[in-house]
């Protein structure tokens, strides 16, 4: 299985929201200068997270986007269907025709699989993520990690 971009940048982008929304809209552009994604494809990204009832948009002066929904009631899966991006394994996609039209050895493994991604993804809320990347610090200082080498050999410093 491999999760696309897309998939990948809704969730990103989400987080990025959830964790910025602080009592008002958070601006696509600001999502956009933060996450490294570009604005018209977070456009397209939260017109369908709109009309999935995950955000909810604010427009004029001041305007953004919000959360729909508490940080509790948004799994990661919820994000990734939201957005079109399919879950699944198995090479023909759920339809069981893999092998001369049909159901090939593997089938059932490959679908099982998908079931414990699906799983998995379900029970990984927002409020988790966000919590996660609270404890992360925002910047990390820089250490000197350079062997330490006495100073050449200074005979004015010796005593005679």
């Amino acid at each position: 299985m491999r999760l696309t971009t897309k998939g990948r940048f809704a969730v990103t982008a989400i987080l990025d929201l959830a964790m910025s929304q602080t009592g008002g809209p958070v601006s696509l552009a600001g999502i956009s200068e933060r996450q490294g994604i570009s604005l018209s494809y977070l456009e397209q990204l939260f017109g369908k997270l709109r009309r999935n009832a995950l955000v909810t948009s604010v427009r004029g002066p001041g305007g953004g986007y919000l959360l729909a929904k508490s940080l509790d009631e948004v799994s990661v899966a919820d994000i990734i269907r939201a957005v079109d991006e399919p879950i699944d394994t198995t090479q023909c996609h759920g339809k069981e025709n893999c092998h001369d039209d049909q159901k090939c050895l593997t089938h059932d493994l490959w679908a099982g699989l998908n079931d414990r991604i699906f799983e998995y993804l379900s029970s990984v809320k927002l409020a988790h993520l966000v919590a996660k990347g609270r404890e992360r610090p925002t910047s990390v200082p820089m250490m000197d990690m350079r062997e330490k080498h006495p100073a050449p050999d200074d005979t004015s410093a010796v005593p005679a």
